[in-house]
């Protein structure tokens, strides 16, 4: 059996838990698999090296960071390996590009073109354990890319595909797939399984336990996950198709405080007006998530949208620099907020689950700002300061702790 394993950082924040990996690996290994092993950073290292980048440069430039970044991976991998060499199992570490991993040249969030798994391959033909670095590749100019934010998690779905796995499983921190988050809702239920329909759309709205990114590629190859604890023995949840829908409206609630609103006042009500708005913001490579459109008066408009709050300096500053050309009045914003969320396969077919959810909300008196639905899932925005307790009113109203 080819098995790919991925440990997230606090799997191997320090040498105990590195060890307590590598005795999981070998004993799957000692099982007669094949093992790729992929790592993410130890800990907070990615964020330690970022306040390390900001002591030389306030504004380095992407390839650089780049280039700074991707060592946290490689620490992992090789003290993960020195742990395997001294239980006595045959390993070998390679950083990205070692493994085949081909991006192109988006710095700081770059996309997988192919993977080159010859070397992976004829390294398991020698019987050994293959660890790989995460989040990371070479573009066609022999550049170091990363991947962006949990691309340690799309590094091993994307290996998973590339070899053929039998099984890809995601190790991190918690149990599994929760309702919540439990630090929000101490009696959340772990689920056994969840569709990967689902699954993209609560990692896409905030739950951390996967990345968007990695469920969607699972999906397009028809790659069943496993998320589970490193940290205990027990089963975790199956990502996995479509599975039956009629046994639960929600599948889960989410949180995301990386979001921020914008608004532009008095913008031209005219056609083309949104076109040239948005347009301006996607040559940024800013993505742009709930949009409401206000008509005033005087053949003027008001537009709010939500964008990641990491996304709203480059946004305002864009925005700012081109008011004239869509004839905005000003600029307003605030990062007082958060979006929260709902998701289910079963919503698409039961009328009424707005309603429930915007009664929970009424009944902890929470106010709406802004609404976005589709067929899975229906988000509001909030005050930041009201999420938890909005998150905890629509766990308890859609009864996710009596699973």
């Amino acid at each position: 059996m080819l098995i790919v394993q991925k440990y997230g950082g606090t799997s191997v924040a320090n040498a105990e838990r590195v060890f307590n990996v590598a005795k999981r690996v070998k004993s799957y290994y000692d099982e007669g698999n094949s093992v790729i092993v992929v790592v993410s950073a130890q800990g907070d290292t990615t964020d330690d090296l970022i306040e390390k980048a900001k002591e030389i440069n306030d504004k380095p430039s992407k390839r650089e960071m780049d280039v700074l970044l991707s060592t946290g991976e490689q620490i992992s991998m090789s003290l993960l390996a020195m742990a395997l060499e001294k239980l006595g199992a045959p390993v070998i570490s390679l950083t990205g590009w070692q493994a085949g991993m081909l991006t192109n040249s988006n710095h700081g969030n770059a996309r997988i073109k192919k993977i080159d798994s010859e070397r992976i391959l004829r390294e398991l033909d020698q019987s050994k354990i293959v660890i790989v670095a995460g989040f990371q590749g070479i573009n066609k100019y022999d550049d170091i890319t990363t991947l962006g934010r949990g691309g340690s998690d799309t590094s091993a779905v994307a290996l998973a595909a590339a070899v053929g796995a039998d099984l890809c499983q995601i190790y991190t921190d918690v149990r599994g797939v929760f309702t919540t988050d439990p630090r929000i809702v101490p009696n959340a239920s772990k689920l056994d399984d969840i569709s990967f329909d689902e699954m993209v759309e609560l990692a896409s709205l905030g739950a951390n336990v996967l990345h968007n990114r990695s469920v969607e590629l699972a999906k397009k190859f028809n790659i069943e996950l496993e998320v589970l604890s490193s940290l205990e023995y027990e089963r975790g949840t199956i990502v996995k198709g479509v599975k039956q829908v009629e046994k639960m409206l929600v599948r889960g609630v989410a949180r995301d405080n990386d979001v921020a609103r914008i608004t532009i006042k008095n913008l031209d009500d005219e056609p083309g007006a949104a076109f040239k708005l948005f347009s301006l913001l996607a040559k940024k490579n800013i993505n742009v998530d709930i949009i409401l459109q206000t008509l005033g008066s005087d053949g003027k408009q008001d537009i709010s949208f939500t964008v990641p709050e990491s996304s709203l300096e480059s946004a305002v500053e864009t925005l700012n620099d081109n008011l004239s050309e869509f004839g905005a009045e000003k600029i307003l914003f605030d990062k007082n907020v958060s979006k929260v969320s709902i998701v289910g396969a079963g919503m698409a077919s039961n009328p009424g689950v707005a309603a429930k959810m915007f009664e929970a909300l009424y009944s902890a008196n929470i106010n709406i700002l802004m609404i976005s639905t589709s067929e899975i899932k229906i988000s509001v925005l909030v005050e930041q300061s009201l999420a938890e307790a909005a998150v905890r009113e629509i766990h308890d109203k859609f009864g996710l702790a009596d699973l």
